[in-house]
């Protein structure tokens, strides 16, 4: 057996270029590629029938984001909260959290202002269009 390394995080959206122009906006991300999936080993491997889906994979600085749109879209969850069990979120690192706060488009949602916790790191979270979750820190 190999031993496992890290490849990409994914996050499921309903709109590819909208999500991909947050994130390459928003944090600046480079796109590496698009491509798109489908077939039947595909539909197997996901557990969705007739699935086929959209990709863009972007560089968070050696880490790769997936954003993925899939056609059949499943059903809408709810909002996704932090202290859900199974709730995830992205974390990015910038050299200065209120600076980026203070540089963010109205349009992003964030949970609260730059908040410094209790073992000094200053951290932001925001919300993608799709409500998935962005943890912001200080790198």
């Amino acid at each position: 057996m190999s031993d496992p390394t890290a490849h990409h995080v994914g996050i499921t959206v309903a709109d590819l270029d909208r999500a991909v122009d947050f994130y390459t906006e928003t944090f600046g991300l480079d796109r590496l590629s698009e491509f798109a999936v489908g077939g039947d080993a595909f539909a197997e491997a996901v557990a969705v029938e007739d699935a086929s889906a959209e990709f863009a994979h972007l560089d968070a600085d050696g880490a790769i984001v997936e954003l993925v749109a899939y056609d059949p879209t499943g059903e809408s969850g709810d909002v996704p909260e932090l202290n859900r069990p199974g709730a995830t979120h992205l974390g990015l690192s910038v050299d200065d959290v209120e600076a980026f706060y203070a540089d963010l488009a109205d349009d992003v949602e964030t949970l609260s202002p730059p908040r410094t916790t209790e073992s000094g790191t200053t951290i932001l979270f925001v919300r993608d269009p799709e409500g998935n979750l962005i943890e912001v820190l200080d790198a």
